[in-house]
């Protein structure tokens, strides 16, 4: 049984002033969020320690929250990774200590924050050791501080590699079809990114280095999706001479349709598996993907195309005209892809 018709007939152009009320709604939402709490950064971006320990029995993540909490550290993050004897814990940066050390030289500030790094860890591993219980054991397997300076420079490369990626998007797709189609594109992934980097904001879910690689993964997958509707409109500009814009436009989504929705149940499915086994380090990963998936595949159908419709594509656009040379016979370059 087929869940869409590969002949269905619906009118997706004729609902573009609703779509984009939606779309202008969630866009709004989410920079209103963004303004005024902020994303919810991780360490890799504001700085702080990462502390790897081993226990010779399951590790009580629960209890060492806990613990932590009751000795000031209770935005710490606490998981395991590899196995359930090991944890990692991620404590962010001392607010306080990098106010003091905000006034000397680089090379004092990071000998400074190197000690402060050490302190933190010392006291850690000791709270730690305190409430084991009798016949455990904890190991500390290692050590890692990330500076505030260098999760600045984390944060504006992210932001490069954002600008960078839906630049050459643009430069790409007006290259394979027209300037109209790379606006149209451009304007779908920043609308993916943008409610995607706002569900952050407004949920205040961790924004980390593995949700950043997520929202560039979203740029790729959303683009797919609309370079396949924009491979069949350009089809259909050519094949169907008498209908006008809005009518091949409606008729290309609705042909791809059918691969649109199978592409995002799938993928839907294994991020939904992901984000259900894959643990607490990769929930923000998969969570960032399942938005993307959800938000791309509705862009690609009623942003995309509406916006090229909206910038006065026709078919004169992507239609080349016959052309006679002497002594030559008459070439349709239509026929040429």
């Amino acid at each position: 049984m087929k869940i869409i018709n590969e002949n269905s007939n619906i009118n997706f152009l004729g609902q573009r002033k609703f779509a984009a009320f939606i779309s202008c709604i969630l866009i709004v939402a989410g920079v209103f969020s963004l303004v005024t709490k902020g994303l919810n950064l991780s360490i890799d971006f504001t700085g702080g320690s990462v502390i790897e320990v081993k226990y010779d029995q399951s590790a009580d993540l629960e209890q060492i929250r806990q613990t932590l909490a009751d000795n000031g550290h209770a935005k710490a993050v606490v998981q395991n990774f590899g196995s359930v004897n090991d944890v990692m814990i991620r404590v962010p940066v001392n607010a306080e200590a990098v106010t003091e050390t905000a006034e000397k030289d680089s090379a004092d500030e990071s000998d400074e924050q190197v000690a402060n790094n050490a302190q933190v860890t010392a006291k850690i591993f000791s709270y730690l050791e305190d409430v084991i219980a009798d016949g455990d054991k904890v190991t500390l397997s290692r050590v890692e501080f990330v500076g505030p300076q260098f999760g600045k420079e984390l944060v504006e490369k992210g932001i490069l590699a954002l600008i960078y990626a839906l630049g050459f998007v643009m430069i790409y797709v007006a290259l394979r079809f027209e300037w109209k189609f790379g606006v149209g594109s451009v304007i779908a992934l920043v609308h993916d990114v943008l409610i995607t980097v706002g569900v952050f904001a407004v949920i205040q879910m961790e924004f980390s280095l593995a949700v950043l690689a997520a929202v560039l993964a979203v740029i790729g997958y959303s683009l797919n999706d609309t370079i396949v509707v924009f491979d069949r409109i350009r089809e259909n500009f050519r094949k169907v001479r008498e209908t006008d814009t809005v009518e091949i436009m409606n008729l290309s989504v609705n042909q791809t349709l059918p691969r649109t929705i199978l592409t995002s149940v799938t993928t839907l499915l294994v991020l939904i598996a992901l984000f259900v086994f894959g643990g607490d380090s990769l929930k923000g990963f998969s969570v960032a993907l399942i938005i993307g998936v959800l938000v791309g595949t509705y862009s690609s159908i009623f942003v995309a195309s509406p916006v090229v419709l909206a910038l006065g594509v026709s078919k004169q656009d992507l239609i080349r005209e016959k052309v006679e040379k002497e002594g030559v016979d008459q070439v349709d370059l239509d026929l040429i892809p």
